[in-house]
């Protein structure tokens, strides 16, 4: 098994002939973009929107491909000239489709018709959703000319501000006992046995932050600032209004997911307060603990018993999610450790057209890195799920984006502790409840920073000192008395690149989505049982092309009810109790 991912299925690199083929193929599909562009008539709108279709695909697919293998080959290595050459070429060219793409959604949205087309063309049915979502797009399109010049400021704007928080945290060298470690291997300390190495892991990050606070501080003010002109432009209220809407998702469900989680947040201050005791703090919990290992499982993972474990233990759920998983090991899909100049964290990406996916992680062995393989590789099953889709209806939105992923956590979690006893069982519990803090507590706080954020970036420049109160603030009221108020974590803003899209705003609450969603989900695996798997494929396979409360209608599932939230959270209020009840016995 090798320790790196292999992008041959792309291109074999940039002297690759195949790629330089479709860099300059890229050219002639835009082109024919902005032929069909500029001849559209409604004389003949069927023919007129066969034609739309069919050049929008090729030059989706090629895009695609060509960014697929830029962006995955720049998350490995940031430092690397020619990767950001060829991202800045491609992107540039690609901008040059904006007006077109334009001209042809105004062309799409001024249909009268499109309904009696799509029932009697078959071809055209299969992008029912597509061509809906264009339509009700209708009243937040510009003018070509605007859409057009956004695209093109885009790229040295808020596409720029993100290369460089990405380049600066991901080449960050953090002063550590003497040693000059990444950014991700420093983080990757808070969860250390050793409450020394911990504590001074932490304070190592915060202070290596002062390096590169002042230019992150600019990164995140302009595209902010950028985001809020734009919601202007389109006639959006908010930043928020406008996500919602790019995730066909309604206001109703993100309230009633609230809701609960504002009823439900003392149950995981109980937890944290109950780990804080047990490691003799009477402030509630430091930052720098709340990955500190409880109990005495000292189980380590090489690549190989990773990939068994969790083969071992997907297989009875479903044969080809461990099938995939095996494929995903031995054939060079995952790119595992962390070096310089590799991005932190982890993601998946999906290459539907190829049947395939690429994950990166940063994995150290540790049962968390374990989790992690299997959240990243849920993303894959789901990019499975979807691979028979066109390219134009394989994007799933936010919120459902994180539905198999944390599934796939849920799995495998409840498995081991189901198998575990004594010290053991606690250990996993705990870990269990350390994620589930981060998806309800850490994204709740980062939801609120972020909206902070908008707000006070309409009145003027956030300055470091401001970003870190907002922050710290955030973290008060979502963490409560969990933890100590003293040992907080005010540059979190810095390290989590989900802020610095400018066409991505609040991906946050679908990460807490997505795992309150699993549960239930898991709930209703537990009342389905065999009829679970093929019901849960066809709601996976429903994500690309449904509304988010349509796809959860497919089990059932009414998600502008706060009682289904509710019924999600109790599952986790079980766990909290257990692990308080059992370790009673290990204080």
């Amino acid at each position: 098994m090798k320790e790196n991912w292999s992008l041959d299925i792309l291109y074999k690199g940039y002297d690759d002939p195949a790629f330089s083929h479709d860099l300059n193929a890229l050219d002639t599909c835009i082109e024919n973009c902005n032929n069909v562009a500029n001849t559209l008539s409604h004389e003949d709108e069927i023919t007129t929107l066969h034609a739309i279709l069919k050049n929008l695909e090729e030059l989706t697919l090629l895009s695609y491909k060509l960014l697929a293998y830029v962006n995955l080959r720049q998350s490995t290595d940031t430092t690397d000239s020619a990767t950001a050459s060829y991202l800045d070429k491609i992107t540039k060219k690609l901008s040059n489709s904006s007006k077109s793409r334009a001209n042809m959604n105004r062309y799409i949205s001024e249909i009268e018709n499109l309904d009696s087309y799509i029932k009697k063309d078959a071809e055209l049915a299969e992008y029912t959703y597509f061509l809906k979502n264009i339509q009700k797009d209708k009243e937040h399109l510009l003018s070509e000319d605007v859409e057009d010049v956004l695209a093109k400021m885009d790229i040295s704007g808020g596409q720029a501000w993100e290369m460089m928080q990405s380049y600066l945290t991901s080449t960050l060298e953090v002063d550590y006992e003497g040693k000059k470690i990444t950014l991700p291997e420093v983080r990757n300390l808070a969860y250390s046995s050793d409450k020394d190495v911990r504590k001074k892991a932490y304070e190592a990050e915060l202070a290596s932050y002062q390096k590169i606070r002042d230019a992150i501080a600019f990164s995140i003010n302009n595209i902010k600032a950028q985001v809020l002109t734009e919601c202007e432009l389109r006639g959006f209220e908010s930043p928020l209004a406008m996500t919602l809407y790019q995730s066909h998702m309604k206001q109703e469900t993100l309230d009633a997911m609230l809701s609960a989680m504002d009823e439900y947040m003392p149950v995981f201050h109980k937890y944290l307060k109950r780990k804080a005791e047990m490691l003799g703090y009477e402030n509630g919990l430091p930052w720098y603990e709340l990955f500190a290992p409880i109990g005495k499982d000292n189980t380590t993972f090489t690549l190989e018993s990773a990939k068994d474990y969790l083969i071992k233990h997907f297989t009875p759920f479903a044969q080809d999610m461990a099938d995939m998983m095996e494929e995903a090991f031995d054939h060079e899909w995952i790119d595992f450790y962390p070096h310089k100049g590799k991005v932190g964290g982890a993601f998946c990406e999906n290459l539907t057209f190829a049947k395939q996916s690429r994950i990166l992680t940063n994995f150290d062995g540790t049962l968390g890195s374990v989790v992690t393989l299997s959240h990243e590789l849920g993303h894959a099953y789901h990019g499975m799920m979807i691979q028979d889709h066109h390219m134009l209806n394989a994007d799933y939105s936010m919120p459902v984006a994180e539905t198999a992923s944390t599934f796939n956590e849920n799995i495998i979690m409840n498995a081991a502790i189901d198998e575990a006893s004594g010290e053991t069982k606690l250990t996993l519990i705990e870990n269990q409840l350390q994620d589930l803090a981060q998806i309800m507590c850490d994204i709740y706080s980062r939801f609120l920073f972020e909206k902070s954020v908008f707000e006070n970036r309409k009145n003027g420049f956030i300055f470091p000192d401001q970003l870190e109160e907002l922050m710290l603030d955030a973290q008060k009221k979502a963490y409560g008395d969990g933890l100590d108020p003293n040992y907080l974590h005010p540059y979190m803003w810095i390290n989590k690149g989900h802020y610095y899209s400018s066409s991505l705003s609040f991906y946050n609450f679908p990460y807490a989505f997505g795992g309150l969603f699993a549960r239930g989900l898991i709930v209703k695996y537990k009342e389905l049982k065999d009829e679970f798997v093929p019901k849960y494929r066809k709601l996976l396979h429903a994500t690309t092309v449904s509304d988010v409360e349509d796809v959860a209608k497919l089990l059932d599932i009414d998600l502008t009810s706060k009682d289904f939230w509710i019924q999600s959270l109790k599952t986790c209020e079980e766990r909290v109790n257990e692990f308080i009840e059992l370790s009673k016995q290990y204080s």
